[in-house]
């Protein structure tokens, strides 16, 4: 559930519209089909990591030992900054969501009141954080099933459709040709795409807090890909069947949009509350995320170890702060700096989760090689990567792909001028603290 609902959050309610107008019917279905694939490759080569060696907040342990370690700080920091930047916007969502109900009360009250519960929630224990997770997630499959189904049932003419005298079929995916915008809006909505499903790799940060790793993370990776699939390719099915892809995205979220030609009572206001969960489950997780993220630097020795302190029931208070601290920044940034501060970190952390992904896929090939060449038997793991070296391999040079092909969309290029330079910052940075540090012993 946890890795279900770091993916599942704002991308595919609100966003999910303008991805079908820009690849059109097909090409949406065809770009999510692709995405969720690299997902799953990339959730099998963090299985046999996570499961070997199950460290809470995993990634940089792996690429600090597997890659090098500057490349192991570099990928803690942006994963921190993608989770911190993204409570920033959350919290932000919150409370211009609740303006829907309470027009006069003032957006930043809401956005505090939403901070302070998933702050307290965090806090108190990470049984509170993953009974709270695991219900806001529940709201959200729970939305996201009634509407494949009441959609698929408006599309074969059994619930009426507003403005249709006969059912529509599937007559949205031919009427105006297989790819309306051309074949290049596929290769632009799967940059998007592969953002949509970042979250998944949430089920690495929880390893080393999770009872019975090597039984339970098996299990949620290898339904990965039939939720990735039932969930973001089934949702985008029925909206391409039922809403053309010229009005796809353009006012509101096609979820309202659907459910309001159904004839459901209440329609806005019913996924207006499910996206307000998406957000809260969005925050809790980002928060948790970035939490861990920093207590994993501070006990390698990498950052100050006050963060690596924890309260009796073993959360990483100081750590959680600065995160929460980090967030709110983000937040004012969002506010009083959006053309220029916060469109940097937003588009360094739109493209980080992509490079932590390539991290993971190149650590558990060099696992691989470092474990086989130690002398142990392969049967000793828990959990074998399926294919290799051919899944991490393709997992790898699939994700390096989609950051290459930001190249050719002039609207997301700009990640690349900001991501690369703050990237090399990270690598020098660290290499010259280590240097200094070297120095003073």
């Amino acid at each position: 559930m946890i890795s279900l609902g770091g993916v599942i959050g704002t991308g595919l309610f609100l966003s999910s519209g303008y991805t079908i107008h820009q690849a059109g019917p097909i090409g949406t279905l065809l770009a999510y089909t692709i995405g969720a694939i690299i997902v799953y490759l990339v959730m099998l080569c963090l299985g046999e990591l996570a499961v070997a060696m199950p460290y809470t907040g995993a990634f940089h342990v792996y690429a600090k030992k597997y890659i090098g370690p500057g490349t192991g700080f570099t990928v803690a920091i942006l994963y921190w900054l993608t989770w911190t930047i993204a409570l920033g916007s959350e919290f932000t969502a919150a409370g211009l969501i609740m303006q829907h109900w309470f027009p006069h009360v003032a957006t930043w009250l809401w956005s505090l009141l939403f901070m302070v519960i998933i702050f307290t929630v965090n806090a108190l224990s990470v049984r509170w954080f993953a009974e709270t997770e695991f219900w806001f997630s529940s709201i959200k499959v729970f939305a996201i099933i009634a509407f494949i189904i009441l959609g698929g049932l408006a599309i074969v003419g059994i619930l009426p459709l507003h403005g249709h005298t006969t059912a529509p079929l599937l007559t949205n995916y031919t009427k105006n040709g297989w790819f309306p915008n051309g074949f290049g809006g596929v290769f632009t909505t799967m940059l998007t795409v592969n953002f949509a499903f970042s979250g998944t790799e949430l089920i690495g940060i929880t390893a080393g807090e999770t009872k019975d790793p090597a039984h339970t993370i098996p299990a949620a990776i290898h339904t990965t890909l039939w939720r990735l699939i039932i969930f973001f390719v089934g949702s985008m099915f029925v909206m391409a069947a039922l809403i053309p892809y010229q009005q796809a995205g353009v006012t509101q979220s096609p979820f309202v949009l659907v459910f309001k030609e159904i004839g459901i009572p209440y329609a806005a206001d019913i996924m207006n509350f499910v996206v307000l969960t998406a957000i809260m489950s969005a925050a809790n997780s980002g928060l948790y995320a970035s939490t861990r993220m920093l207590w994993s630097l501070a006990n390698e020795g990498t950052i100050p170890v006050i963060f690596k302190k924890t309260t009796k029931r073993d959360v990483p208070i100081f750590a959680l702060m600065a995160s929460m601290i980090g967030g709110i920044l983000a937040l004012l940034s969002s506010i009083y700096a959006a053309g220029s501060v916060y469109l940097v970190l937003v588009s360094i952390s739109g493209l980080a989760v992509v490079l932590v992904w390539m991290a993971i896929a190149l650590s558990e090939i060099n696992f691989r090689k470092a474990y086989v060449k130690s002398g142990q038997s392969l049967d000793k793991l828990a959990f074998k990567t399926p294919g290799y070296p051919v899944v991490p391999w393709l997992a790898f040079i699939l994700s390096g792909l989609s950051c290459l092909l930001i190249w050719f969309d002039p609207n997301q290029r700009i990640a690349l001028y900001y991501t690369l330079p703050f990237v090399a910052i990270c690598y020098v940075g660290y290499y010259i603290n280590e240097k200094i540090k070297r120095a003073k012993n």
